[in-house]
């Protein structure tokens, strides 16, 4: 059976998603079994309807958009755009960037996670080769309604990360577990108070800081402030004992053979050593993480993603 990652990073990750995908084909022995990469979510910075984290402050020419899409989708992974903005009003419908990164990848491989009906009924009108898919930003709570969540027309629905590890509650999902997303690695403390409003805050923000490109220093919207005690800055170390945190044992001796086969491993705008950690820890077999690492980290190097500086010279005396 496939067990289906889903990783984060259309901009800044990209280059190592590659790897981790060049490596999955040269080197298959030193990852778990079955592991299939599945799709790259994210967003082309700055992208108005993005949400749940906002982009870097820059955007990317047609070209590099263009040759990224068709370089995922060429090894058979779907690009999977997160346009979860839940402020989008009509007129952003019509934003020129986002459609443009719409087109390019209406190609029948690739996907949208919405959280907006507004925007959900345009992309189903307008780009229908898009397989659509229920966000995680919605915060479903309630397992009756994750039920009828998965009776609609959604490709997947990403589950709140606090079903994580509660089987009692899993195992009244009776139809279409195989369409469930279990999000194994989230940042956030389990009930984490302030999390919808965390989302909103990107989401918010994502669109001042679009309006801010156009005005001069002098006329720049203050960005909408952001603190959060709930475990916003927590390592990786610091997760794995939180009751949320779905281990990769728990993902192969638990949920496969419960029927739940995606598993969302996020970290938009994570540094590419936590990434390394977090896919090594996920993908590799244990004994081979440390041959997986090293070569990851050479590859990171040779092709310019970390520097790696020499002593500079010196005299004595």
């Amino acid at each position: 059976m496939e067990v289906r990652f889903h990783l984060p990073g259309l901009r800044q990750n990209y280059p190592l998603n590659m790897l981790i995908l060049s490596m999955l084909e040269k080197k298959p022995e030193y990852f778990r079994e079955g592991v299939k990469i599945a799709s790259f979510f994210g967003e082309f910075p700055m992208s108005l309807w993005n949400g749940g984290r906002k982009s870097p402050d820059d955007q990317c020419d047609a070209g590099f958009i263009e040759n990224v899409i068709r370089s995922i989708n060429a090894k058979g992974v779907a690009v999977r755009y997160t346009y979860t903005n839940m402020f989008l009003d009509e007129e952003d419908l019509k934003d020129p960037y986002c459609n443009f990164c719409m087109k390019a990848a209406d190609n029948g491989k690739n996907e949208v996670l919405v959280v907006s009906p507004l925007l959900e009924a345009y992309v189903r009108k307008n780009y229908p080769s898009f397989k659509i898919n229920s966000s995680t930003c919605k915060e479903i709570r309630d397992i009756d309604e994750v039920n009828r969540e998965l009776q609609k027309d959604y490709h997947l629905v990403v589950l709140d990360y606090n079903f994580n590890n509660r089987f009692d509650e899993l195992e009244r999902i009776k139809i279409n577990r195989g369409g469930c997303e279990i999000l194994v690695n989230a940042v956030c403390q389990p009930d984490c108070p302030r999390r919808g409003k965390h989302y909103e805050n990107e989401a918010k923000n994502q669109k001042i800081m679009l309006k801010n490109r156009t005005r001069t220093p002098d006329r720049q919207i203050p960005l909408s402030p952001w603190h959060c005690e709930y475990g916003e800055h927590n390592e990786f170390h610091t997760i794995q004992g939180y009751c949320t945190y779905v281990s990769p044992e728990d993902i192969w001796e638990k949920y496969v053979p419960m029927g739940f086969t995606n598993f969302k491993l996020e970290g938009r705008t994570a540094n590419l050593f936590y990434m390394l950690e977090v896919y090594c820890h996920y993908l590799i077999r244990p004994e081979y993480r440390v041959d997986a690492a090293t070569t990851l980290l050479n590859s990171m190097a040779a092709n310019r993603l970390i520097t790696v500086g020499k002593p500079k010279p010196g005299r004595w005396p």
